[in-house]
């Protein structure tokens, strides 16, 4: 065949895509299962983060088992679900179903006596998709620690919510009011309080208003589906709206 004639460079362009899409079907296959234990492994790290337990990825699966006690789905009546793995859902997924069709998975942790209860975030950002998890302490109302992300927010600003001058501003931060009723945790721009734990806001990102009403909303939405499991499941009063 002429190799400069038409019908030589189309044969040779296809076999080249051919060669190329088999090549990366082959690569992706092969790396899938290295690629899902990196997701399990980060996702260890944090939710340990949020109970204080920094890890590498390699002792994320030794030091989750040692301190996460108990895992659960919880059905939106805050009952167990025994037909759902709770590390394993999807909250993308678990979103765009009816609330009462939705699985609530739940991590509790015991780190030197001390008990904690970490839910699982979701929400939206500016630009995209933003999600981490939140720890309580075992009176329910007080946050241990915090771990944010997201895909596509800015960098500088609404990006900065992972960082850790920020994550700490949620430690010891109150959920609740005095009579046990939800309030949530705001992201409040031009916040004036200081260091003060009961007011239940934090100082918001400077230039990321919509990244922080982000946050306050996924906090307030993901949280108030575990009141009734823990009004059920502890002697904290809370009240249910």
């Amino acid at each position: 065949m002429d190799r400069n004639s038409n019908a030589y460079t189309f044969i040779f362009a296809i076999i080249l895509v051919a060669v190329v899409a088999s090549a990366l079907a082959f690569a992706a296959t092969n790396l899938q299962p290295a690629q899902a234990e990196n997701v399990k492994q980060e996702k260890m790290q944090n939710i340990l983060a949020t109970v204080g337990i920094e890890t590498t990825r390699d002792s994320a699966e030794a030091l989750f088992n040692k301190y996460i006690v108990e895992q659960v789905a919880l059905n939106d009546q805050g009952k167990e679900r025994t037909d759902v793995d709770a590390f394993t859902v999807d909250l993308k997924k678990e979103l765009k179903k009816p609330v009462e069709e939705q699985a609530y998975p739940l991590y509790v942790a015991d780190v030197e006596g001390s008990q904690y209860y970490i839910v699982p975030l979701r929400g939206k950002g500016l630009w995209d998709a933003i999600w981490g998890y939140v720890a309580l302490k075992d009176d329910v109302n007080t946050i241990k620690g915090a771990v944010f992300d997201h895909k596509g927010e800015t960098p500088g600003l609404g990006a900065e919510i992972t960082q850790g001058w920020f994550k700490k501003r949620f430690d010891d931060e109150k959920i609740m009011d005095e009579s046990g009723n939800f309030i949530g945790v705001s992201v409040a721009k031009g916040y004036q309080g200081g260091d003060n734990k009961d007011d239940n806001a934090v100082d918001a990102i400077a230039g990321a208003t919509i990244t922080g009403d982000g946050v306050t909303d996924m906090i307030s939405e993901r949280l108030q589906r575990y009141l009734p499991y823990f009004k059920e499941k502890t002697n904290v009063k809370v009240a249910m709206q």
